[in-house]
């Protein structure tokens, strides 16, 4: 089991030991994709690029297996007012970018923006990390299994607006899948669920990781949400 509640420069590991069943699909994405299979926008081959990390947490609600995400908030400068993963840009303090650094910053970011107690979060896996070319950041997706749940919201209204879970059973649902259409011609997967619209890297991440999961029922790719000039 790993234990990780000293984000700050304590261990920091990834396990497989005691998850749950019906994560193996997920487990076995996560040690075979490649970064390609993900998306065409990778790191810049100059090493450019500000390193950042999000967490991918897997826990088991009501309705089973479910996702959790925050929305940003309207006020800030990147990604204003999106449904995300919690996350962001890693701290000198979280260690080598190359290392375990970007584990320990999903973790630190987690719970600075949504409470949560990382020592209940159980890291299993990476993803290669993804480049988004219009913030510059590369972004090294964490996931993790939320072995013991504890209270999550806003922590500062100034960077989060609201914290919620998604059942995966809404995410594969082909009612609530969509593709996004923003006004300068980019087209990607779109999700419509706790009223909010899900797109851009986030749903890039979710749509990609339902595909090798082999959790994707089929859905209308000719549904489409239109996108404002804001977004």
């Amino acid at each position: 089991m790993t234990r990780t509640g000293n984000t700050q420069g304590g261990p920091v590991t990834l396990s497989k030991d005691g998850l749950p069943g019906w994560l193996d699909p997920v487990v076995r994405a996560v040690e075979t994709v490649e970064p390609l299979q993900l998306s065409r926008f990778l790191p810049p081959a100059d090493g450019k690029g500000r390193q950042s990390a999000v967490l991918v947490l897997f826990g088991e609600g009501e309705r089973g297996p479910e996702l959790l995400l925050m929305e940003r908030a309207s006020s800030l400068r990147s990604h204003a007012g999106q449904p995300s993963f919690p996350g962001g840009a890693l701290d000198p303090a979280d260690g080598d970018p190359m290392g375990d650094g970007p584990l320990r910053a999903a973790l630190r970011e987690a719970e600075e923006e949504t409470g949560l107690d990382p020592s209940g979060v159980q890291l299993f896996g990476v993803l290669p990390k993804l480049y988004i070319p219009v913030s510059g950041f590369v972004v090294t997706p964490v996931l993790g299994w939320w072995r013991e749940p504890t209270p999550v919201g806003v922590v500062d209204p100034n960077e989060t607006a609201a914290v919620f879970t998604v059942p995966v059973a809404d995410l594969t649902d082909p009612a609530n899948r969509a593709t996004a259409v923003h006004p300068r011609g980019h087209r990607g997967p779109a999700f419509l669920v706790e009223s909010a619209l899900v797109w851009g890297f986030t749903a890039g991440i979710i749509d990609r990781l339902l595909h090798f999961s082999g959790w994707e029922r089929p859905w209308d790719r000719e549904k489409q949400v239109p996108l404002d000039w804001r977004a």
